[in-house]
């Protein structure tokens, strides 16, 4: 007997046919002797057209009243599920956040889950029922309803795992794996059968969909092996595990896209100390994510530029914060750019091979292809490119680098 937790998203209950389905997959894991926690999405679409509800009314709705809308989307899902099991004879029990004592954060929007109280679930699994979670939602300290940002029921679901030590978190979707890069861009990616924590984070991060980055951060942090599977189909998916031995022979597992990144450049700033402290503390006030950030002597002596990306969602907000602040810091000069893509390698192998930087520029240049900005870490390496380029630049990437074959 296992102890599995499986998280189904929006596309996997999207209608009643669905949902009889999932129904039917979680009584044979049933059947086969497990114990069973299943984590539901909203139904696909009814958080979109949740938040057309809210913004129809409000300007601004984000808040306490928004998170208390858009949770309502997976009580449907998870009292509709567990209707659908009951109506198979077999014992069933919805929960929402409040009622598993989901304690999070009082961020709205956003907010991190801190503790789950677990003994509240055991209880209903030893009484025979398959539990059915409501993703993506939690309490703060105070009672409020809180919500866990879009993809939050991955990260629900690998919470609840770590919390009643499960063997397994099984992440269903409408995908069959996790690839070494988007199907619909490179035709001859291969689907990864494992793949290691920090490779998974790193992917996730760099905007891979098929994992929410903090669900990752959970399993890496509590061990949490985690199956990508498919929703529509009984086929093995992609492990997430921690490293194996082996897998640093693949020295580049995946190459990865990015187009929801903006630039903003901040030119001619007094080449003093304590000018990147302003710029980048005013942009952590607004709670704005930078990602790459490169310095450099501007053409005027005595100032440096200061480049640096952030979600595009956030360029219009950055560009006028350092709008605002260009008196102060002596800048002659804000840009932003959003026609950027983030382009990426990412695999374990990076720590022990080398040439892999110069492989992938080489092959962008040979390309014809601009390298804006770059970064890198122990096993990634990113870089800017104008985003007219990107599926042209995975792809000379995916074949450089000897991912096309199985």
């Amino acid at each position: 007997m296992a102890l599995v937790v499986q998280k189904f998203g929006g596309t996997s209950v999207g209608d009643t046919d669905r949902i009889q389905r999932v129904a039917e997959r979680v009584i044979r894991a049933r059947q086969a002797g497990n114990d069973v926690v299943v984590v539901v999405s909203a139904m696909a679409g009814e958080t979109n057209r949740l938040v057309k509800l809210a913004y129809a009314l409000h300007e601004q709705p984000i808040g306490r009243e928004y998170d208390v809308l858009l949770a309502s989307g997976e009580q449907v899902a998870v009292a509709l599920l567990a209707l659908a099991i009951q109506k198979r004879g077999v014992a069933a029990r919805s929960f929402l956040g409040h009622q598993l004592e989901i304690i999070t954060d009082a961020t709205h929007g956003r907010a991190r889950i801190e503790s789950i109280n677990a003994p509240i679930l055991r209880a209903a699994l030893e009484a025979g029922e398959v539990a059915v979670v409501a993703g993506f939602q939690g309490i703060d300290p105070k009672g409020n309803i809180t919500t866990l940002g879009r993809g939050g029921s991955d990260t629900t679901a690998v919470a609840m795992a770590a919390a009643i030590n499960a063997d397994v978190c099984e992440i269903y979707t409408d995908v069959d794996g996790i690839y070494t890069s988007d199907p619909n861009v490179v035709s001859s990616a291969q689907k990864i059968a494992r793949i290691s924590y920090e490779e998974m984070l790193e992917l996730a991060s760099l905007g891979a969909k098929v994992l929410q980055t903090r669900s990752v951060e959970f399993a890496m942090k509590y061990q949490v092996p985690v199956h990508v599977r498919s929703s529509f189909d009984d086929s093995e998916g992609s492990w997430v595990v921690p490293e194996e031995a082996g897998m640093e022979k693949v020295i580049v597992r995946a190459v990865t896209a990015d187009k929801n990144e903006a630039r903003i450049s901040v030119l001619g700033v007094s080449d003093k100390p304590g000018m990147a402290a302003q710029v980048f503390g005013k942009l952590a006030e607004a709670e704005i994510i930078v990602d790459m950030i490169i310095q450099n002597a501007s053409k005027k002596a005595q100032r440096t530029d200061l480049t640096f990306t952030v979600p595009k969602e956030n360029a219009v907000q950055a560009q006028r914060l350092m709008e605002e602040m260009a008196g102060e810091l002596g800048a002659a000069e804000v840009r932003a750019d959003t026609r950027i893509a983030k382009i990426s390698a990412v695999g374990v192998g990076m720590r022990s091979h080398s040439g892999v930087a110069a492989t992938m520029f080489e092959t962008l240049s040979a390309s014809g292809i601009n390298i804006q900005m770059i970064s890198t870490s122990e096993i990634k390496i990113s870089v800017i490119i104008d985003d007219a380029y990107a599926e042209l630049a995975v792809r000379k990437l995916h074949t450089v680098f000897g991912l096309d074959a199985p």
